[in-house]
């Protein structure tokens, strides 16, 4: 029996799915990622396996591809321009394998005397496939993809692509050639075309296929020719009849011969490509350019492995969609859909709410998460957000998952829109936002999660640096009421500490020790510490440098901001921020307290001494310098390098601008390097940031 609700299901996805095609290669609009429908797709399609009787004549699984549009002339394709099947980890690949040795099996056991098949591993370009018929060596028309048996016309767009050659290179061509290829938009001439795109004030393209696809079906040249298209030919289909007179052009017999035929007849290939001979070959392959994709000038969303041997090929087939013998593996998913299951809020120690999306977990760039930010009640509102929605959830910048928008289309009906509650989920205070705000705030001192958060803000790494406090810890300090401010962490009992759960004699020995220690940590540390909304760690540094205690900042806040607002680094927001803190009596307050468990909140000589004698020499390493992080260094942490660099006169930034003075690039860069080449930023290692330092 069908249950109703795969019935549903079912339904929904193929409206989606069927909507989206037709936006994609009719209307030049489209508002589905490959990604996300890929992953809608492969959800279709698995329905359809576990219930064959769900399967419509309109599915979107039962068709190669897209309808043409019309307003090109159609052309029928020699040999169908067949689409790939899907796998999305080395255990589906394997599934594959199986499958296919079965079926070569059952047509031609012979060929099984390869053990295993042999496999070329080509990248998968993020690009348009196309197919290109010459015919006595000169190129007659270039089609789209289109259905699969029929594509658009594109011939005089396509030759305008400077890499697609008019006539091949060869004496005594076959009467009859068709190439099949990937069109593509590099990164660098995406960029160009997108802010060129924004001066015009016309919309921006999603991505480099979309930019891609929309070239290639401009039916005026010209625009064509002023985007650069680039290309790459993989594959080939010659006449069976014909036989070469040149030992150079023999019709090859494998997927790696015709690559290389391709090459010597003039067309550009992807020389990335491998000849892969076990399993092994082809993890280390992946996991390669899984790491290294980023450092290409162009997109690739993964790998495509083909059988090599040809009459290995023939003896698997194909599907009514896809070819047996070749497949595409994908890259872990930077989008994927989601059910959305409901919205939470925290709380963080300033007092800021942020909602938070929890919904059906999925996996992103090779990790499973299950909660993304929504950052503020205006993005929650832009959103309009209900329970259940399917949400489409990426990961920003690789690291932090977000969700970008709702596929409306899924939306249950009567569902229930989510807002953000009137009161603290902590301590039930109203909240509170300013006019002109974007943040919703909790602003009483006295709640469980500010203090948590500050406690954590204070005992971190980057601030006092106390060794032992987890999070556990500090939610029983808060929750037994032992520790009500940063202070009252020196005030702490022995045995009281002793006594809380996963806490023994010893480790609140250490614990107390810790603390002791942090006691001795400079006076910028100290000042992070505090948690002054907008000064982090360079600010901080600043405002230590040039107010040497925090008894002459509190008057200079209080007496003469400007002063503040002067120093390089220092905005008039931060200035603003500064005197906020230092105007609340509460604050005062913990600073006296501070101060009586041992803390003095000033420089010490020694680093007054230190700047004195030998701090000139430093600042004037990096003065004026702009670093940028990027990828895992041999010998230094990234705050360990950005304590050197800041140590030196140098800044560190997060991102990658016109002012960035240098690119730091260690081992699995992201996609700063590829900004940094764009913009034509000095790119260094490890080993040049310390001849610098």
């Amino acid at each position: 029996m069908v249950s109703r609700s795969a019935k549903e299901r079912v339904a929904e996805l193929r409206t989606l799915l069927n909507k989206a095609a037709h936006a994609y290669y009719v209307l030049d609009e489209p508002f589905l990622e490959d990604t996300i429908y890929d992953r809608l797709y492969r959800e279709l399609r698995e329905l359809e396996y576990k219930y064959p009787e769900l399967i419509a004549f309109d599915s979107p699984t039962q068709r190669i591809g897209g309808e043409p549009s019309n307003r090109f002339e159609r052309i029928t394709h020699k040999v169908p321009l067949y689409s790939l099947d899907n796998a999305f980890n080395l255990s589906e690949l394997d599934a594959w394998n199986l499958r296919l040795r079965k079926i070569v099996e059952a047509n031609s056991p012979q060929l099984l005397e390869e053990q295993p098949f042999s496999l070329v591993a080509e990248l998968k370009i993020d690009g348009n496939a196309i197919a290109l018929t010459y015919e006595n060596g000169l190129l007659i028309n270039a089609a789209t993809r289109g259905d699969g048996e029929e594509g658009e016309d594109i011939t005089n767009n396509v030759r305008t692509i400077s890499s697609v050659p008019l006539r091949l290179l060869m004496n005594n061509p076959p009467p009859w050639l068709e190439v099949r290829g990937e069109a593509f938009i590099p990164n660098q001439t995406f960029s160009r075309i997108n802010n060129e795109r924004r001066q015009r004030s016309e919309p921006i393209f999603a991505n480099p296929r979309n930019a891609c696809a929309g070239t290639l079906r401009q039916l005026d040249p010209k625009i064509v020719a002023s985007r650069h298209l680039d290309f790459f030919a993989y594959t080939m289909h010659l006449p069976d009849e014909w036989e070469s007179k040149d030992d150079s052009f023999l019709s090859p017999k494998c997927q790696w011969d015709a690559i290389h035929w391709l090459k010597r007849a003039g067309f550009k290939i992807n020389s990335f490509a491998e000849l892969i001979k076990g399993m092994d070959d082809l993890v280390e392959f992946t996991k390669k350019w899984d790491a290294s994709r980023q450092d290409l000038p162009y997109e690739i969303d993964g790998l495509v492995l083909k059988i090599n041997d040809f009459s290995v090929q023939l003896a698997a087939g194909f599907t009514k969609k896809a070819p047996r013998w070749a497949i595409a593996l994908k890259f872990a998913a930077e989008e994927a859909p989601s059910e959305l299951l409901r919205l939470t809020c925290q709380v963080g120690r300033t007092g800021a709410v942020t909602p938070v999306a929890e919904f059906e977990p999925v996996l992103l760039a090779g990790t499973k998460v299950s909660r993304a930010t929504l950052h503020n009640a205006d993005r929650l509102a832009f959103l309009d957000l209900h329970i259940g929605d399917t949400i489409v959830i990426r990961k920003a910048g690789e690291i932090i998952p977000e969700v970008v928008r709702v596929l409306k289309e899924l939306r249950i009906p009567n569902s229930e829109s989510l807002k953000l509650p009137n009161l603290c989920p902590e301590c039930s205070s109203e909240l509170q936002r300013g006019t002109g705000k974007s943040v919703t705030r909790c602003t009483n001192n006295s709640c469980p999660a500010i203090l948590r958060g500050t406690l954590r803000h204070w005992v971190s790494k980057s601030s006092l640096d106390v060794e032992g406090f987890g999070d556990k810890l500090i939610e029983q300090l808060v929750d037994k009421s032992l520790v009500n401010s940063i202070a009252e962490l020196y005030k702490l009992d022995l045995t009281i500490l002793a006594s809380l759960e996963r806490m023994g004699l010893k480790s609140a020995k250490n614990l107390l020790s810790s603390l002791e220690l942090s006691k001795k940590k400079p006076w910028h540390k100290q000042l992070y510490g505090l948690g002054i909304e907008h000064v982090g760690q360079v600010n901080a540094r600043i405002l230590a440098d040039n107010f040497t205690s925090a008894s002459m900042l509190s008057d200079a806040s209080l007496s003469n901001i400007e002063a503040i607002r002067a120093l390089d680094g220092i905005g008039p927001e931060i200035a603003f921020s500064v005197k906020s803190w230092f105007e609340k009596p509460l604050n005062q307050a913990l600073l006296l307290d501070l101060k009586k468990v041992g803390f003095s909140l000033e420089k010490n000589i020694l680093q007054i001494q230190n700047d004195t004698f030998s701090g000139v020499q430093k600042s004037f390493a990096l003065d004026g310098k702009t670093f940028v992080l990027t990828g895992t260094m041999q010998s230094l942490t990234r705050s360990e390098a950005q304590r050197l660099i800041e140590e030196s006169g140098g800044k560190v930034s997060s991102s990658v601008s016109t002012k960035t003075s240098y690119v730091v690039s260690g081992e699995n860069p992201g996609k700063k390097l590829i900004k940094a080449k764009q913009l034509g930023i000095e790119i260094i290692d490890e080993v040049r940031l310390r001849e610098l330092l």
